[in-house]
């Protein structure tokens, strides 16, 4: 098995009310994969996640979506790379980013939590040295009005920019696997500067 890439979390948080927020777009990453595969996720309780195995370049990579408050992603998740003996260098987060503007993703290893309380908990339960794709959602422009962006329903119009930035980071994802993440965030970011 590939060791670059072995699990794609997708991070938001469970039930029809937060569906369509833009806290979810980690969520709407993973969706997108199993749709495109006529897949589906089943529930895990020994994780409390919703899981799904999909096969990209020729290796069998784990799609995760923990089913308890983003802020408490990190449990599940360690539960579930202790279980698979998963390192979390394998791992890929997928996550909404405020300080990126709707028609941005970028593609990084490493790194703090940036306040983003669902990548805080994931540092705290397994480290930070694992890769993220940041979802840029844009930003209400107060500080005071973030949870409330965040949990808002995304506009048609948001809401088309992010799924164009995820088809985008969906095809990047076999140069994970096949090269390495210098080159897939090479070609994902110099796509954005065009």
């Amino acid at each position: 098995m590939n060791k670059n890439l072995s699990v794609i979390a997708g991070i938001g948080n469970p039930g029809e009310r937060y569906k369509r927020t833009l806290h979810n777009v980690g969520f709407w990453f993973v969706d997108e994969i199993v749709a495109a595969n006529n897949l589906q996720f089943s529930y895990e309780k020994k994780f409390d996640a919703e899981v799904c195995q999909v096969n990209i370049s020729e290796n069998d990579i784990w799609l995760i979506k923990p089913q308890n408050y983003m802020n408490m992603s990190g449990g599940p998740i360690r539960t579930f790379l202790n279980y698979y003996q998963i390192p979390t260098s394998s791992m890929l987060v997928v996550h909404d980013e405020i300080d990126l503007p709707s028609n941005m993703v970028k593609l990084k290893v490493d790194g703090g939590h940036g306040g983003h309380n669902g990548l805080r908990d994931i540092i705290q339960h397994c480290g930070n040295g694992f890769m993220r794709i940041r979802l840029g959602v844009g930003h209400p422009g107060e500080k005071h009005e973030v949870i409330n962006y965040v949990l808002r329903n995304a506009s048609n119009e948001l809401r088309k920019a992010i799924i164009k930035n995820i088809q985008d980071s969906i095809a990047i994802l076999p140069v994970i696997i096949e090269d390495n993440i210098e080159k897939a965030m090479k070609i994902l970011h110099t796509s954005r500067d065009d």
